[in-house]
């Protein structure tokens, strides 16, 4: 061989560090965007929310229509209950200091099983107290025999005490876009936020569907 011929050109080390730099922020660049994509939440889809029309604690009317094309979710609770209410009050309260906090596109809905006490007047009361968030978190009353129907189409069972003290579930309700239940999560569950809020994030990612 000639030792004229020209030498391969070594690759520097600062080119290997460069280009492996540049490879490994497209790699994170592809992830970040699989990830924000919208996708198919996993969650069941558990049947069509129940339709009811009930009075806010502001007195305006809210329908089951006015949540459609939100994310929402639902419990129910009575502002004079000494059993798991406050429990639960105090988990949608951390919910809805997340929601507040991220700017989430989400309601709040409590539904009181006492509506012969729980006024809208009480219960913009009990929302002031735990910091509700009153354009995000509504607390709905309306007339008793609704209100059981509407807890049985959540799929929650609601019965009294001899006394006449209320005794509902405990469960809390995520509903979609579309209004279907997807989702049900206890309580009385310490990680019940946690999972509420993934429920949330999931379902929040979705595709929206054209109207």
């Amino acid at each position: 061989m000639s030792s004229d011929s020209p030498r391969p050109r070594r690759v520097s080390g600062l080119t290997w560090i460069i280009a492996f730099l540049f490879l490994t922020a497209l790699c994170v660049a592809a992830v970040q965007f699989q990830q924000s994509r919208p996708r198919e939440s996993q969650l069941d889809h558990n049947g069509p929310a129940p339709e009811f029309t009930f009075t806010a604690q502001d007195g305006s009317k809210v329908s089951t229509a006015d949540l459609k094309g939100k994310v929402w979710v639902a419990n129910f609770i009575f502002t004079r209950c000494a059993g798991p209410c406050p429990v639960m009050t105090s988990r949608m309260a951390e919910i809805n200091d997340a929601i507040k906090a991220k700017g989430a596109e989400v309601t709040l809905v409590s539904m009181t099983v006492d509506p012969d006490y729980d006024s809208p007047e009480i219960l913009k009361s009990y929302g002031e107290k735990v910091g509700a968030t009153p354009d995000k978190w509504k607390f709905l009353t309306g007339p008793k025999d609704q209100i059981a129907n509407v807890s049985r189409g959540f799929l929650q069972a609601l019965s009294s005490e001899p006394s006449g003290t209320p005794i509902h579930s405990t469960r809390f309700i995520v509903v979609d876009r579309d209004g279907q239940m997807r989702s049900f999560r206890d309580g009385a569950d310490p990680e019940a936020v946690q999972q509420l809020l993934v429920d949330i994030g999931d379902l929040l990612r979705e595709p929206k569907k054209a109207q």
